[in-house]
């Protein structure tokens, strides 16, 4: 790139950055309406400029090399600056456009989010979404993400948070349960029965409670830890012990009959959804409008 135009320089970064988003050349081509071969020479020439490959290509996978995935973390998050700052002129008059990557819980995501950020979709049919669900926490800024949807209060210093809709969470165990070992009085009591750890839930197997007014913490253990709410639901649903869910999950299985809840005087409350996004000084347009929407969405469909 000695020489060139810096319009040229971005344009083979972006190239780069939006080759390895969309998963290949091809479906890079199509996304942008860019020829593969533009993508190709964009990229090479990249690669020639730097003295390094970038990219590992095969006919059926394209991976970064370990130089590419440093390269892709700094450029992305330069383009990013870059666009935002684009963003602060046009924000105000124009609409919502261009590619948004969410993170949500899976559950959450396939299920009570669906028709709420597929309406945005509807309302803003010039932003593309990239959904990714999945029972992590994801890093925002090293992985490119825009907007993570979290069931939690908020830990990490370096993120900034609006709360969306409130939450509330279950204790439930089968009738068979209750029926073997008794319907516990208070959280305490399970400390010697079995329960079900999703390790994906804050705090894993340091259960919180409230009693006047204070927060209690009960360390609990039993048959099975699993990284998967629904199938912490099921391993409860079968007698193998109690369980703590979020309310949507938790309430079709109290409805069907799989589950009784327990100890709901001792519930905590205060428990938010929430749309986590990094710290930067511009947020761009088709973030904050998808975080009006969902705090809209969800006051007028209230997660049970």
């Amino acid at each position: 790139m000695n020489g060139l135009p810096m319009t040229q320089d971005l344009a083979r970064i972006r190239a780069f950055v939006q080759v390895f988003d969309a998963g290949g050349f091809s479906s890079a081509a199509r996304q942008h309406g860019r020829s593969k071969a533009l993508l190709s020479k964009y990229v090479t020439d990249l690669e020639d400029y730097l003295g390094v490959r970038l990219m590992n290509r095969t006919t059926r996978k394209l991976s970064l090399t370990e130089a590419g995935e440093a390269y892709y973390r700094e450029a992305s998050g330069l383009l990013q600056q870059l666009d935002d700052l684009d963003a602060t002129i046009t924000d105000q008059t124009a609409e919502p456009r261009g590619l948004l990557r969410v993170s949500a819980p899976r559950n959450f995501g396939e299920d009570t989010l669906a028709p709420a950020i597929f309406e945005y979709l509807r309302k803003y049919p010039k932003v593309t979404l990239d959904l990714r669900l999945e029972d992590r926490y994801v890093d925002l800024v090293d992985e490119g993400v825009d907007l993570a949807l979290r069931i939690s209060t908020l830990a990490d210093s370096s993120l900034i948070a609006r709360k969306i809709a409130d939450m509330h969470v279950i204790v439930g165990g089968s009738e068979d349960l209750l029926k073997r070992h008794g319907t516990p009085q208070h959280p305490e009591d399970l400390r010697h029965l079995p329960c079900i750890v999703d390790v994906n839930l804050q705090g894993q197997s340091n259960w919180r409670f409230v009693e006047d007014g204070k927060t209690i913490s009960v360390p609990v253990n039993g048959p099975v830890r699993v990284n998967s709410p629904l199938a912490a639901r099921k391993a409860a649903a079968m007698g193998l012990g109690f369980v703590v869910l979020p309310s949507y999950l938790a309430e079709p299985a109290i409805a069907r009959g799989e589950l009784v809840p327990v100890l709901t005087q001792f519930l905590p409350t205060g428990q938010t959804l929430q749309a986590v996004y990094p710290h930067r000084r511009h947020l761009a347009g088709k973030v904050r409008a998808l975080i009006d929407h969902l705090v809209e969405w969800f006051q007028n469909h209230p997660i049970h």
